[in-house]
């Protein structure tokens, strides 16, 4: 376990990549970034809170961390970047806050376990490989604020069964 200090403002790239025996972390409120690969490899985490305090979570954040189950996003997150939750092969549900315009490339790829996902009202676009190979995935609902959904974003889907996209997606 892991308690991070209220001095700290920002967990900067790779900080605690590799860490494969950490199961608990605790990050303060005066943290306002997530860095790149700042949690990647982290296969022991099952689950993190992430303070409301937190506006941006960079690329591949929490990518292959297989273990992660849960993860409740504050909806002061207005950025999520590319390839942030990648191979989080037990994440099953995710809340994508309602600041987030883009789902960039690859974010939710690979997670296996992945069943619900929720997409903002404000979404503008669903990038390139966003969500595939998202085996378990079952439906989703594309907000009309969607005007791009790119490259097979959803490929691999094979448990698709509903998808509702509203008019004005291109």
């Amino acid at each position: 376990s892991i308690k991070i200090p209220s001095s700290v403002t920002e967990i900067r790239e790779g900080a605690f990549s590799n860490c494969s025996s950490l199961k608990n972390i605790e990050i303060p409120s005066s943290v306002t970034e997530i860095r790149k690969y700042a949690f990647s490899n982290c296969s022991s985490l099952t689950s993190i809170k992430i303070p409301s305090s937190v506006t941006e979570i960079g690329w591949g954040a929490f990518s292959n961390c297989s273990n992660l189950t849960s993860i409740k996003l504050p909806s002061s997150v207005t950025e999520i970047g590319g390839g942030a939750f990648k191979f989080c092969l037990s994440l099953e549900s995710i809340i994508i806050p309602s600041q987030v315009k883009e789902i960039e490339s690859e974010t939710f790829a690979d997670c296996s376990n992945l069943i619900e996902v929720f997409l903002p009202s404000i979404l503008t676009k669903i990038e390139d490989r966003a969500f595939s190979g998202c085996f378990s995935l079952k439906n989703i609902e594309i907000p009309s604020s969607v005007t791009e959904i790119g490259e097979s974003a959803f490929a691999d889907c094979s448990s698709l069964t509903s998808i509702n996209i509203s008019l004005g997606v291109s």
